[in-house]
C-alpha cells in the first residue's frame, strides 16, 4: 500500500472538514483535525478543553506548541503510519517548519496540499448558517470575521511555501459537495495518488 499524506487548507466555512472526511475515506487514511480534537476535549471538560475553550471563545487561535504536541501524538499512532489527512495544522509558517522537522525525521513529506478556494462572502454566509443550526458559541459574527482575518494573515502564506514545492492543488470550493469532492479526487489522481480499493 502506498502512503498518502495530505493537507487540506481553506478559510473557515470553506467546507474543508466535510471534504477532508470524504477524501480521507476515499484514500483509506485517517483525518487528523485539530478542531475535532479540541472540540472533543472541550466536550469532555479536560484541562486542555478548558484552556482551548477560553482561547476560541475569544476568537483567537490555540498556540503553536499546544497544537503541535496534539498533532504529533496523533501522527505517531499506528493508523496514521500509512498516511493521513491534516485539517487545521499547519496553519502558519512556523507550524510548517515544525511539521517539516517531524515528517523529515521519518523520511516523509506531504504528497499534496488541497486548497479550497471560496470567496469571503460565501464563507461568512456558510458559517452563519452553521452557527444557527449547531448553536456554536464560537461562531459570533465578530469572532467569524476575526478568524477569517487571521486565516488571510497567517494561514494563506503557508500556501506560498508549499507552492515552491509544487504540491498545491487549488480547488474551486463552490458547488455541490459531490462536485467539489470529484474535483479534489481528480487533482490527487493526476498526481498519481491512488484511491483505497476498499473505499
Amino acid at each position: 500500500m502506498t502512503s498518502t499524506r495530505l493537507l487540506i487548507v481553506g478559510p473557515q466555512g470553506s467546507g474543508k472538514g466535510t471534504q477532508g472526511a470524504r477524501i480521507a475515506e476515499a484514500f483509506g487514511i485517517p483525518v487528523v483535525s485539530t478542531g475535532d480534537i479540541f472540540r472533543a476535549n472541550i466536550k469532555e471538560g479536560t484541562d486542555l478543553g478548558k484552556q482551548v475553550k477560553a482561547i476560541t471563545d475569544a476568537g483567537d487561535l490555540v498556540p503553536d506548541e499546544i497544537t503541535f504536541a496534539i498533532v504529533r501524538e496523533r501522527l505517531e499512532q499506528p493508523d496514521a503510519a500509512d498516511g493521513f489527512l491534516l485539517d487545521g495544522f499547519p496553519r502558519n509558517v512556523a507550524q510548517v517548519a515544525l511539521l517539516d522537522e517531524f515528517l523529515g525525521g521519518r523520511g516523509d513529506a506531504l504528497d499534496a496540499v488541497i486548497e479550497l478556494d471560496v470567496p469571503r462572502e460565501e464563507s461568512l454566509q456558510r458559517i452563519s448558517l452553521r452557527a444557527q443550526s449547531e448553536g456554536r458559541s464560537d461562531d459570533t459574527e465578530a469572532a467569524i470575521a476575526h478568524r477569517l482575518d487571521i486565516y488571510e494573515r497567517e494561514t494563506a502564506p503557508i500556501l506560498a511555501v508549499y507552492r515552491t514545492r509544487e504540491v498545491v492543488d487549488t480547488i474551486d470550493g463552490v458547488g455541490s459537495l459531490d462536485e467539489i469532492t470529484a474535483r479534489i479526487i481528480a487533482a490527487l489522481e493526476a498526481r498519481g495518488l491512488a484511491r483505497d480499493a476498499a473505499a
